[in-house]
């Protein structure tokens, strides 16, 4: 098989994994509300923790993180490092983009560290540490996820591994046009806080 077709078979399977909506399989199974109808209509876990179902959430958010890992650990086990780059594009769009629910799916920050925890763990957890900082910082969950977005390609380019940077930029556009309300939020001083009434 050529690598060209590994890696489109390889995308794929990330789609697939990635479009698993747990957000909407998890509230559905626990009988709470449509997803869709509340908040900002993601099936995230932020989304998710609108419903008033904090361990709903949580499940949500492991959920959409270890769904990452998994396409890019299945890939690479079976295909090499290229494959796993693949399936980690095609996870992260198929959270962002499932077709099941006509291409509206969540913000991307759950798969993102999922598929960094498969691809080159050390930089999942620098990940974790700078948004636990800007949140502890800021109290904006956000400005967390934006600000440590943005912090991945760059560390990745510096320890190294140039392919994962650029695929990583890619990710972190991807993810920043997703938070585009929550930067417009930020700007005019309207985005909540973490731990704030609504």
């Amino acid at each position: 098989m050529s690598s060209s077709a590994i890696a489109v078979i390889a995308f794929a399977i990330g789609y697939l994994f990635g479009s698993i909506p747990f957000g909407m399989i998890l509230t559905r199974i626990a009988g709470t509300q449509d997803l869709r109808s509340i908040g900002s209509g993601n099936i995230g876990a932020t989304n998710v923790l609108r419903t008033g179902r904090k361990g709903l959430a949580a499940a949500t958010l492991v959920g959409d993180m270890l769904k990452g890992t998994a396409a890019v650990l299945v890939a690479g086990l079976l295909w090499g490092p290229a494959a796993a780059i693949a399936a980690a594009l095609g996870a992260f769009l198929g959270h962002l983009f499932p077709v099941w629910l006509k291409f509206r799916g969540g913000k991307g920050v759950a798969t993102y560290i999922g598929v960094l925890l498969g691809l080159f763990w050390p930089a999942a957890l620098a990940f974790c540490a700078i948004w636990l900082l800007v949140a502890f910082t800021t109290r904006y969950s956000s400005l967390s996820a934006l600000t440590a977005s943005f912090a991945t390609p760059l560390l990745l380019w510096w320890l190294g591994h140039p392919q994962l940077a650029l695929l990583f930029a890619v990710l972190t556009l991807l993810l920043w046009f997703k938070h585009r309300e929550n930067i417009r939020r930020l700007s005019t001083g309207s985005e909540g806080r973490i731990g704030a009434k609504a």
